[in-house]
């Protein structure tokens, strides 16, 4: 379903753009780029100066490699349009502490203490918290979804739709459904 219609009229303001995409490296390795773009409708005054309507505010780029088990082998960061040249985009470099971590266990948390305020920039940080699920779906596209497995897929109990107790999970994954607690 759609969103409703806006309540009254609105004019465009700003823009932010969040691209990710997987490839599958000759090497057996995957790699993910992400680009965060910022723009905005009308002409936009910084203390740096003015930036045009529809010129990059902020462009930032990020590129990890990753192995079959989310494990970050390779990572670089860089700031190709930023509203303090000279300042903004010096942090990418450490960008590159990223190797080691994993993307399915406590990335998240991890990325949010190691990059925290001072010690990176928000919107690269802002961006690699969509890194987890892209990594997954970029691995799913070379697997079944619900191919028969030893272990309960990953992506069970990770949302809505696929708590085991579901109907989508009794239809599509039936090895792995669970009655809804107090059912019979």
């Amino acid at each position: 379903m759609p969103l409703s219609p806006p309540k009254c009229a609105r004019s465009p303001a700003h823009l932010r753009q969040i691209s990710i995409e997987g490839f599958r490296r000759d090497d057996g390795l995957l790699e993910l780029e992400a680009c965060l773009r910022d723009t905005k409708s009308v002409d936009y005054p910084l203390a740096s100066g003015v930036r045009r309507a529809g010129d990059p505010v902020h462009e930032m780029r990020v590129r990890i490699t990753i192995d079959e088990g989310f494990n970050i082998v390779d990572a670089e960061a860089c700031s190709d349009r930023v509203p303090y040249a000279g300042e903004c985009d010096t942090i990418g470099p450490a960008y590159g502490r990223l190797v080691g971590l994993n993307l399915i266990r406590g990335f998240r948390r991890n990325v949010g203490e190691m990059f925290a305020d001072v010690r990176g920039c928000s919107h690269i940080t802002e961006m690699l918290m969509s890194l987890p699920t892209a990594a997954i779906q970029t691995f799913a596209t070379f697997r079944r979804d619900n191919e028969d497995t030893v272990e309960k897929p990953f992506q069970l109990d990770k949302c809505h739709a696929l708590e085991s107790s579901r109907e989508t999970v009794r239809l599509y994954y039936p090895k792995w459904y669970r009655k809804p607690a107090g059912e019979a």
